[in-house]
This record gives C-alpha cells, structure tokens and sequence, in this order.
C-alpha cells in the first residue's frame, strides 16, 4: 500500500512538544510566578501560573504528518483564510499568480512550516510598521520576511512571514541554497501574525476565504501543467 502522509521532521519525543524560541519566555514567567509564589502573593502567583500556562500553550509545535502529493501546496500556517484568488502581479514573485493569506490568531499554533520542496532561492526582510495582521494593509506595510522557494520543476513559490499588531519578533531558520521538504519547520512569528503565500498562476487552489487551515496538513492547491 502506497503512504498517503509523510514525517517531513522527525517526531518530538515529548508528549507536549514545545518551540525553543518560547523557552525564554516560559522560563520567565515560570520564575515570576515562583517568586511570587514564595513571598505569599497568591492572586499575583495565580495570574503568574496562567500566563505560564498560556505562553506554554502559544509556543506548542505539535507534529504534522504531510501529504505526500509532489503537487501540493501544504499551508504555511495555522489559522484562518483571509483572502485566496488571483493577483495581477505581488511584490516578491513576477506576473501573474494566485495568493492566499492566512491569519494566524494568538490561539493558533504559530509554527510556520515550508509549503513546498525545493530550494531557497532567496530571502527578503524588509522592515515595517506593526498593523492589525487581519487588514489587508498589513501585506504591504507591516514588517515581514519573504522566503522564495524554487522547486525541481522551476517555479517559485514565495511565503511571507508578517508581524501583526502584538508580534514583535519573525524567526526564521533557512537560508538561501538551503534545500527544503514540504511541510519542515522553518520558524515561526511571535504572538499573532499572518503569511502570505504566491503560487504559480497555474496552481488549482483548494481553499477559499474563511476556511480553518492547519501548517503543513491542509492542501491550499495543486500545480498544474499550462497544458491541462
């Protein structure tokens, strides 16, 4: 019987399995509350616990089993689809293509995962203000990290890491000639946060606005060939 779903990262051997980038902030509030704790302060202790448990539960990077289709596109995120259609022309990838933009809240996983395997062709960081990630803005405006992946066949797919009003940090762990997998963590954006990805024109997509995507499971399209 032929794998429908693959392990592009090999599986955590916690049950909770938690980003490292949160360990800092985890550390710190745990020792807050600690503190508090020991001093008697009980409703601070308490307040202290569950922003603990809350910054435990933002930087959760739970594993993703990813389709095996070398035709799909598997979200970059989680979260929910603010807008997939054809643009005219984007600001990172020539022509014409197909975007979707995804809007991930301070509930959803914030793990970004690479859409497709390739290899990084380039990244681009440009520096920008801090808008709400849920209004169209915050595409052109905000701060954000563009990753431009090539793959075997010559497209390039382009997903973009986009601070929202909350978010002040974009983490990302490839760099160029860096040859990717479908679905592998490559980083991830602090506390609410949205990416954007730019397809080939061609591409047939799946979802549409307001669908609930999950990083690295859910198929955003298919490329096609131009001849179908």
């Amino acid at each position: 019987m032929t794998n429908k779903f693959i392990w592009s990262d090999a599986p955590g051997q916690t049950a909770f399995p938690v980003a490292k980038a949160g360990y800092p902030f985890i550390f710190a509030a745990a020792f807050t509350t600690a503190v508090f704790a020991l001093l008697g302060l009980t409703i601070p202790a308490l307040i202290g616990l569950l922003a603990t448990f809350s910054i435990c539960l933002f930087f959760r990077d739970p594993d993703r089993v990813i389709p095996v289709d070398q035709n799909a596109i598997v979200s970059p995120a989680d979260g929910k689809v603010l807008f997939a259609g054809h643009e005219e022309k984007s600001p990172y990838v020539e022509g014409p293509c197909m975007k979707v933009s995804i809007f991930m809240s301070v509930f959803n996983v914030h793990i970004n995962r690479v859409p497709h395997e390739g290899i990084v062709k380039n990244i681009i960081y440009n520096p920008g203000k801090f808008f709400n990630a849920g209004f169209d803005k915050a595409s052109k405006d905000n701060e954000q990290n563009a990753v431009i992946v090539e793959t075997v066949e010559g497209k390039n797919i382009c997903f973009v890491q986009i601070a929202g009003l909350i978010a002040r940090r974009i983490i990302c762990n490839i760099q160029p000639g860096d040859e990717v997998k479908r679905g592998q963590r490559m980083g991830l954006i602090c506390f609410g946060s949205r990416v954007d990805v730019y397809l080939p024109a061609e591409t047939r997509l799946s979802v549409a606005k307001g669908n609930k995507v999950k990083g690295g499971t859910t198929v955003l399209g298919n490329i096609t060939n131009e001849q179908e």
